[in-house]
């Protein structure tokens, strides 16, 4: 898995750039590498709290799904299986929540300490992910919509994410884990700064 960014933005001219970032976080023109300065604004703290509880539901599902297929395959001994997976087969539910457990754990202070976002000038600066990390660069100016969205687990927890549609698939964004009122004011300022661009284009 490799990191990426589907669209860069240089902010001195106000010139979108195409480009790749490598997993250390750098960008390469030609023989010069610039690295990425971190997004100045963290995510809510809230979000870990997002994070983790989702993180627990999967892993209770994976675990869940693994007794029951642990339990069929005991029960119907499995012929097409070899005999010392199935005699041994009680181990797949702990080596699944082995795994997952504590992975459901770590995640969301992962994210936390990745999930950045920044509204610089007139581009949209956004990094996103914990094992694969993205880096976005979004033009305001090509901005079409801005949408807050709420899961029930966010309107529980007061958070929202802002999703930011241009043109191109590849050139739109996410800002997951936003208090909800962060949420609105960003959302709000890049309807308005796109509006604003859009005017004076014409």
């Amino acid at each position: 898995m490799s990191d990426h960014a589907d669209e860069h933005s240089d902010v001195t001219g106000g010139a979108a750039v195409a480009g790749r970032v490598s997993g250390r976080g750098e960008r390469a023109f030609g023989r010069d590498h610039v690295p990425l300065r971190p997004p100045a604004n963290p995510v809510s703290r809230k979000a870990i709290v997002l994070w983790l509880l989702e993180g627990v539901f999967w892993s209770v599902l994976l675990i869940g799904g693994s007794f029951f297929l642990a339990r069929w395959i005991d029960g119907d001994r499995w012929p097409w299986l070899p005999v010392w997976v199935v005699d041994h087969i009680w181990w797949l539910p702990v080596l699944v929540a082995v795994l997952v457990g504590p992975a459901a754990i770590v995640e969301p202070f992962w994210r936390y300490a990745v999930h950045r976002w920044e509204l610089s000038g007139d581009v949209v600066y956004a990094r996103s992910g914990w094992i694969a990390r993205e880096w976005t660069f979004v033009p305001v100016s090509r901005i079409q919509t801005v949408d807050k969205a709420q899961g029930t687990l966010e309107r529980t927890l007061g958070l929202a994410t802002v999703e930011i549609r241009t043109a191109s698939h590849a050139g739109s964004s996410t800002i997951k884990g936003l208090d909800y009122g962060v949420a609105a004011a960003l959302a709000e300022e890049l309807a308005r700064r796109a509006e604003e661009l859009r005017d004076d284009a014409t």
